[in-house]
Order: structure tokens, then C-alpha cells, then sequence
């Protein structure tokens, strides 16, 4: 924690804390107290509103800016580790948590490497601890929504799924198409404050697990954007220079959190078994969990070797999403295994091992899923011209 904000070291435990106590440290506090809620949340698919209200309120919101734009200073690195350890605690606030960061982490990246001018963002984000939304995994390539041309701006229609965070959002960042008459077809990528006219969330997010993450529908009509407010225009369908900045940084953050579920039904799963009258199958069962958590936790590390090292292009986003697909296929194997080592015992909701079950399965459902990450990687070993358009 930097000494930007006096107020908020008061309000700490100075037992808990001390003002130069690494994020990962704090994170490990403020996981035991998710923990506490987790049952609760999960139980009444309610949001983790209470633990978000404590990230905003210890400086997590804008751990990742940079000290002299009045941010934690924290790395890319550090953050990983921070959802990973809040993983341990409770899956849907690291998930939630997860769409924030690396919304926060892209333009710190593109502030200190391209001198892009995202200064005033990372500041507000600083000064006033706001969430940031995002609708990029369930965007993607093609956008969605309609960009209507009026005068100074643009009228925004539409339904933005999975926004993870929702109830507790400040700005949505996300894009919309433009029939533009001369390019075609063109995503336009904006950012909308939550509380604006014409921006509703619509709470539907009633699911198999993560029932914490509050990623509900966020539903358009007819917001204003103005035309100072569009960052980017690209033609739709088409992989543009930010997406590769986009994979790059932001599915090591989100696959972190995986990990951490991975790991926390690993330990769970040793705390229930270990007591028991030896038993050399239960021990090989054990052994394919160790396995599995090794593949995923070295996929993970070669991730965020890549995400820390490399420049945004292809190559870098074949390694990331080869990365995706393998730190995925691990963590899924992890639980699957935990859930049959630890027996009938497993099936009770009260032991949560079901839950980290439930909530590992969603490692499958972010871009690139396994189809489309195998046809790149394939397209790029045969050096065969990428299909731009899935």
C-alpha cells in the first residue's frame, strides 16, 4: 500500500497490516474474510458486494496503477499472484475481481510502453477507486450491439453478456458496430459510466458456479457516446493490434484465478483424505492431482513469462492462448480428480469441494476456446495465412 491515502491505513487493522506489507500479504487477510461469506454469497447467487466493498476500501481497486499516477504500484506479476490467493478464498470474487484488473493492467501496459494517452483513466481509477467493466470476452472479434450515427456522436443499442462485476461497476468498457458507409462494417470501442442514461443491468446471472461474480446482462438504449469518446475504430471480425494486447495481458490474470481454484480444491481435497486408513489407489488418484496441478501451474508461469517479456503480435498470442488451453485442461482434471478421490463425501455442498468443482468449469468458456486456439496454432506452425474472421 503506497502512502497516498492516510485514511485508508486508519481504517486497517494494525495488526492485520503495516503501511509497507506486500498486496499479497493483504490479499491473504482479506481472503480469510471472503472466505467467511463465501457460503452465503454462493447459496443466493448473490453478488460478493461486501468483499468488493473491501477491495475499493484497502486500495485493491487501483493496486495496479503506477505509484506516480497515484496507484499501488504493484506489478503484473504481483497481481497475479493477488487473484490467485483470492482464489483460495472465494472463486467468484477473484473471477469479478479478475475483469477489473486486467482492464486496469492494459492501459498501465500501454501507458509505459506506448506512451498511449490513458493518464487522466488511470488517475480517476487511483483517485476515486472505480470498477472497471468489461465485455470483451463475450465481444470478442465481431462486437456487438449497433452504433447509429447522430450528430456529435454515436447512439449505442444493445445486450452485453457476461459482465462480471456488474452491481458493483462504475465504467464499462466495450464497443458497438458501425455500418460505417465508406470502410463497412467497423467496432467502435468506447467506455459508458454504468450510471448513465439509457444503461440498465438486467440481473440474470443464475449459473452453474461462480454465482458471486453478479455477471449480468448489461442492456444499451439508445446511450449517447460522443465522438471524442470513441478510442478505436477496426473492421469487425478482423484480429487488430489490440487484441493481441488484450490476450497478451489479460487471460494470464483471468487463468490465475483458475489456478488458485485448482489449488484450493488440491488442499481441500488433501484435508479430507489424509486422515484416512492408507490406500494405494487413493494415493495414485492423489498423485494425478499433483500431476495436474504442476501442468497447470508451469502453464500459467509460461504465460505470464510471455505477458511480462514479449511484444503483442501473433506469436505472442499463440503462446498465450496454447498456455489458455493447457492451464484449462489441467485445472478441469485437477477437480475432476479431486471429486472422485474424495468420494461420497465430495457430493455434499457442505464440504465446498463440489463448489470449486462448479466453479473451475467455466476455465472452458473464454476466448480462445480450444477450436479456435488449435486452428491458430495450426495456421501459424503450417505458416498458412490466419483465418482473421470465426
Amino acid at each position: 500500500m503506497n502512502s497516498k491515502d492516510d485514511t485508508m491505513l486508519e481504517l486497517q487493522s494494525p495488526t492485520a497490516y503495516s503501511p509497507n506489507q506486500p498486496w499479497l500479504e493483504q490479499a491473504k487477510y482479506l481472503g480469510s474474510q471472503f472466505a467467511e461469506r463465501r457460503t452465503q454469497t454462493n447459496e443466493s447467487d448473490r453478488f460478493v458486494a461486501e468483499n468488493f466493498a473491501d477491495l475499493r476500501r484497502y486500495g485493491f481497486a487501483s493496486a495496479g496503477v503506477p505509484t506516480e499516477l497515484g496507484g499501488g504500484g504493484a506489478s503484473y506479476i504481483e497481481m497475479s499472484g493477488v487473484l490467485r490467493e483470492l482464489a483460495h478464498h472465494c472463486s467468484s470474487t477473484a473471477l469479478a475481481f479478475a475483469m477489473h484488473t486486467h482492464q486496469v493492467m492494459i492501459p498501465v501496459w500501454r501507458w509505459q510502453r506506448q506512451n498511449a494517452p490513458v493518464e487522466g483513466l488511470l488517475r480517476r481509477i487511483a483517485m476515486e477507486q472505480i470498477i472497471l467493466l468489461s465485455s470483451g470476452g463475450s465481444d470478442w472479434l465481431d462486437g456487438s450491439g449497433t452504433a447509429t450515427r447522430v450528430e456529435g456522436g454515436f447512439r449505442i443499442n444493445g445486450c452485453k453478456v457476461f459482465a462480471s462485476g456488474a452491481p458493483a461497476g462504475d465504467l464499462l468498457m466495450t464497443s458497438a458496430v458501425y455500418n460505417d458507409p465508406d470502410a463497412g462494417a467497423t467496432v467502435l470501442h468506447f467506455a459508458i459510466p454504468v450510471q448513465a442514461e439509457g444503461v440498465r443491468i438486467d440481473p440474470i446471472w443464475h449459473a452453474m458456479g461462480m454465482q458471486g461474480t453478479g455477471s449480468h446482462n448489461i442492456v444499451l438504449s439508445d446511450v449517447f457516446v460522443p465522438d471524442a469518446g470513441i478510442a478505436l475504430r477496426r473492421p469487425q471480425g478482423e484480429w487488430h493490434p489490440l487484441f493481441h494486447i488484450i490476450s497478451m495481458l489479460a487471460f494470464p490474470l483471468i487463468y490465475s484465478v483458475y489456478v488458485g481454484v485448482a489449488e484450493a480444491a488440491r488442499d481441500l481435497t488433501v484435508q479430507l483424505i489424509q486422515k484416512r486408513q492408507a490406500n494405494g489407489h487413493i494415493a495414485y488418484l492423489m498423485g494425478g492431482i499433483e500431476n495436474e496441478l504442476m501442468a497447470a501451474r508451469l502453464a500459467l508461469q509460461h504465460m505470464l513469462t510471455v505477458a511480462d517479456s514479449s511484444q503483442p503480435g501473433f506469436e505472442t498470442t499463440n503462446q498465450i492462448m496454447m498456455g489458455r488451453t493447457l492451464a484449462a485442461r489441467a485445472v478441469l482434471n485437477v477437480v475432476d480428480l479431486a471429486m472422485e478421490a474424495t468420494g461420497g463425501t465430495a457430493f455434499y455442498r457442505s464440504v465446498g469441494l463440489e463448489q470449486l468443482f462448479r466453479d473451475a468449469q467455466a476455465a472452458r468458456y473464454h476466448p480462445l476456446r480450444e477450436g479456435d486456439q488449435r486452428r491458430l496454432a495450426g495456421q501459424l506452425a503450417l505458416n498458412w495465412t490466419v483465418e482473421t474472421k470465426h
